[in-house]
C-alpha cells in the first residue's frame, strides 16, 4: 500500500531522517514511536504530502486516500457541527450515512444536542474531534494521526481503539498513551538518531525488544569507543617516530575509513524526581456537600447535589466525558467560581495546582534555566539542571527563551515548577497532555512517592493505573464514587454496559436481569482465545520472515566466497541481515515464552 524508499529529511541543514526504508501494508496499525523531536511528526507530514524529502521518495498503491489528523490545525467558522461533518458526505446512500455520522460523532464525545451548534462555540479539543470525525468517515485507505488522544476522554479513547481495530486501511499513528498504543496498534515503528528500527508487534512487547536491542548496540559503541582511544593514543604516542610511520599511517587509514557507530546513550541513572515534603494537613483536606454549579448561558446545573470527602494522603482521579464537569469541580476547589452548597478546604492545606492553561502563565522573557531557578530553595538549587536533564532540557536547552518553546516543552517546564513548590494538595488537570513517555514515567514516580493528597483529572489510563485508588466518575451532572484503581473502575463499567445490554435484551421477563458470572467467563475466555490467536498469527509470521532472511544470508555467503564478490556492499549487506535474523530471533523467543508460558 505504501513503501518508503531511501527517505531522508533536512531541515537547516539538520539531518532529521537519513536513509529510511519500510512498508505499510493494508489493514497494518502502525506505533510510531521515539523521543521528541526525533522526527515523527515529520515523518507523518512527509507521507501526507505537506512536505518534500530531501532524497528518497514515497510510493502509493494506485489513488489511495489518505486521512491526517495534525497536532495543530486551522478551524473555519460559519457552520454547525452536522453541517461541517456533512460536507464530507460523497452523494451516496445519505440515510447510511447519516447513520454513520451519528454513531462517530457521538462516539467521540459528542450529543445529539450538539449536532446544531455553531463549531465557533466549541473548544479547541473539541473542534479536533470535528475534524476526526470527518476524517473517519471519509473512510480512508491509510489514516495517519498525530496525538489523537490528547483531547479525548477515556470512553472516546476506547471508542477510537475499536473504530481503528475494526477498519479495513491501515494506520500509522503518533501517540504517548501506552494503553492506547497497546490496544490499537499492531507493529511498532522507532525513529532515533535519524534512523528506524522496526517491530512487527505493539508497545509493551517492542520495549522489551528495544532494551535488548539498546543495551546490545550500547556494548558495540564502547567496544568500538574503546578501539577509537587506542588507535588515537598509538598515533599521537608514535607520531613523531621514524621507525614507526608505517605503523602510525595505517592506524590513521584505518581511523579514516572506520564507520562511526551511533547509539542513543540514555541517563540509565534517571534522576529520581521527588515533591517537597508535604507540610501536614488536616485529616481532611476537602469536604464537598450538596454543590451545585450553573452557569449563566447553560440550561442546565453542570454539576448538581455533589457530595465527597478526601481524605489526608488519598491520591484520587476524575474522570468522565469532557463538558461534564470535571474542571468545574476543581475550579470550586481553587476558589475560582462561586457555587451553591458546602466546600470546606481543611486545616493547613496548601495547594499546588497544574491547570490545562498552566503552560501559558509562564514569563515568556525568562529563560528555561531562569524560570526554574527563580522557585527553587535549599538544596535543590544544586539539582536544577539534573531536573531540566529528566525533562529534556538538558544542555544547550536551558538556556532557551520560553517563547520560543512548543506547547509540549512549556507543559513539561510548568511541571518542573510544579514538582518544586512545596504543598499538601496537588490538583492535576490533564497533567499528561503534551508529556512523552519518559517525563510521564518521571512525574508518575514522584506523585507515587508523595506523601501528600492528590486529585488527578486525566484521560491517561495507563498514568493512573497504580497511582490512584480511588476514581470519582463524573456524568449527567452527577459523581458517583469508585473504590479501587482505574482498571477496576472500567472493568465495572464494562460489566455495567453488559448488564444494561442483557436488560434491554430480556426486558419482557425479567426488568432486573443480570448476567451470569458464567456469562462475564465466556466473555474473558473469548478475549483471551483472541489474544492467543493474534500471538500465535504473529509467531508463524516471523518464523517465515526468519526463514526468508536465512536464505537470504545464505546466497550472500556463497558470494563473499567468490572473490569478485568480496566487496564492501556485500559485506554490509551480510551485518545488516545478521542484524534483522538477530532482531527476530529475539521477537520469535518473546512470542514463544508469551505462548507457553
Amino acid at each position: 500500500m505504501l513503501s518508503v524508499e531511501h527517505l531522508s529529511m533536512e531541515f537547516a541543514s539538520r539531518p532529521v531522517l537519513d536513509d529510511i526504508s519500510f512498508l505499510v501494508n493494508r489493514k497494518e496499525r502502525v506505533a510510531l514511536v521515539g523521543r521528541n523531536g526525533a522526527g515523527k511528526t515529520t515523518l507523518l507530514r512527509l507521507i501526507a504530502g505537506e512536505y518534500q524529502p530531501t532524497a528518497g521518495r514515497i510510493s502509493k498503491d494506485g489513488d489511495i486516500a489518505i486521512g491526517y489528523l495534525p497536532q495543530v490545525m486551522l478551524h473555519k467558522d460559519g457552520q454547525t457541527l452536522k453541517e461541517e461533518v456533512m460536507s464530507v458526505w460523497n452523494g451516496e446512500d445519505e440515510a447510511r450515512f447519516i447513520a454513520e455520522m451519528d454513531r462517530t460523532v457521538t462516539g467521540l464525545g459528542f450529543e445529539r444536542r450538539d449536532f446544531d451548534r455553531q463549531c465557533s462555540e466549541f473548544s479547541g479539543g473539541w473542534r479536533m474531534r470535528i475534524e476526526l470525525a470527518k476524517i473517519l468517515l471519509r473512510h480512508p485507505d491509510l489514516l495517519l494521526l498525530d496525538e489523537p488522544t490528547n483531547h479525548l476522554d477515556i470512553e472516546s479513547i476506547q471508542w477510537l481503539e475499536d473504530f481503528l481495530c475494526q477498519m479495513q486501511g491501515a494506520v500509522i499513528l503518533v501517540s504517548h498513551d501506552r494503553a492506547f498504543l497497546d490496544h490499537a496498534t499492531n507493529r511498532t515503528i522507532e525513529i532515533t538518531l535519524g534512523r528506524i528500527y522496526d517491530y512487527k508487534v505493539a508497545y509493551t512487547e517492542f520495549v522489551t525488544l528495544r532494551k535488548e536491542r539498546h543495551e546490545q548496540q550500547v556494548r558495540a559503541y564502547l567496544n568500538q569507543q574503546k578501539q577509537i582511544e587506542e588507535a588515537e593514543a598509538f598515533i599521537e604516542r608514535f607520531r613523531y617516530k621514524a621507525t614507526k610511520a608505517v605503523q602510525v599511517q595505517s592506524r590513521i587509514k584505518q581511523l579514516d575509513k572506520l564507520e562511526r557507530l551511533e547509539v542513543d546513550l540514555e541517563d540509565t541513572s534517571r534522576l529520581s524526581l521527588r515533591f517537597p515534603p508535604a507540610p501536614r494537613s488536616g485529616d481532611f483536606p476537602v469536604i464537598i456537600e450538596d454543590l451545585e454549579k450553573t452557569y449563566p448561558a447553560a440550561d442546565h446545573a453542570v454539576i448538581s447535589n455533589v457530595s465527597l470527602t478526601i481524605r489526608r494522603g488519598e491520591k484520587v482521579a476524575f474522570v468522565g466525558k469532557n463538558g461534564e464537569g470535571k474542571t468545574t469541580l476543581v475550579r470550586c476547589i481553587m476558589g475560582q467560581l462561586d457555587y451553591l452548597g458546602s466546600l470546606k478546604i481543611g486545616h493547613n492545606v496548601r495547594i499546588g495546582y497544574f491547570a490545562q492553561n498552566q503552560a501559558s502563565l509562564l514569563d515568556e522573557n525568562l529563560t528555561v534555566f531562569q524560570t526554574i531557578d527563580n522557585v527553587a530553595t535549599g538544596d535543590i538549587r544544586t539539582k536544577i539542571r539534573d531536573i531540566l536533564g529528566a525533562f529534556m532540557f538538558g544542555g544547550e536547552a536551558s538556556e532557551k527563551k520560553v517563547k520560543v518553546l512548543s506547547g509540549g516543552e512549556r507543559s513539561r517546564l510548568a511541571m518542573i515548577r510544579l514538582l518544586l513548590e512545596p504543598c499538601n494538595l496537588l490538583i492535576l488537570d490533564e497533567p499528561t497532555n503534551h508529556l512523552d513517555m519518559h517525563s510521564k514515567d518521571v512525574l508518575k514516580d514522584a506523585l507515587k512517592a508523595f506523601d501528600g493528597t492528590v486529585i488527578c483529572v486525566s484521560h491517561d489510563r495507563d498514568f493512573l493505573d497504580g497511582l490512584v485508588e480511588k476514581v470519582y466518575e463524573f456524568g449527567g451532572g452527577q459523581v458517583r464514587e469508585h473504590i479501587g484503581s482505574i482498571y477496576d473502575f472500567l472493568r465495572k463499567k464494562n460489566i455495567g454496559s453488559l448488564q444494561d445490554l442483557e436488560r434491554k435484551q430480556t426486558a419482557s421477563k425479567d426488568k432486573n436481569a443480570e448476567p451470569t458470572q458464567s456469562r462475564i467467563d465466556y466473555e474473558q475466555q473469548k478475549a483471551q482465545a483472541a489474544a492467543r490467536r493474534k500471538k500465535e498469527k504473529q509467531l508463524t509470521e516471523t518464523e517465515k520472515e526468519i526463514e526468508r532472511l536465512e536464505t537470504e544470508q545464505k546466497n550472500i555467503e556463497q558470494l563473499l566466497s567468490s572473490t569478485e564478490g568480496q566487496k564492501q556492499t556485500n559485506f554490509e549487506k551480510y551485518e545488516h541481515i545478521k542484524h534483522q535474523i538477530e532482531q527476530k530471533m529475539y521477537e520469535w523467543e518473546i512470542l514463544s515464552e508469551e505462548l507457553n508460558g
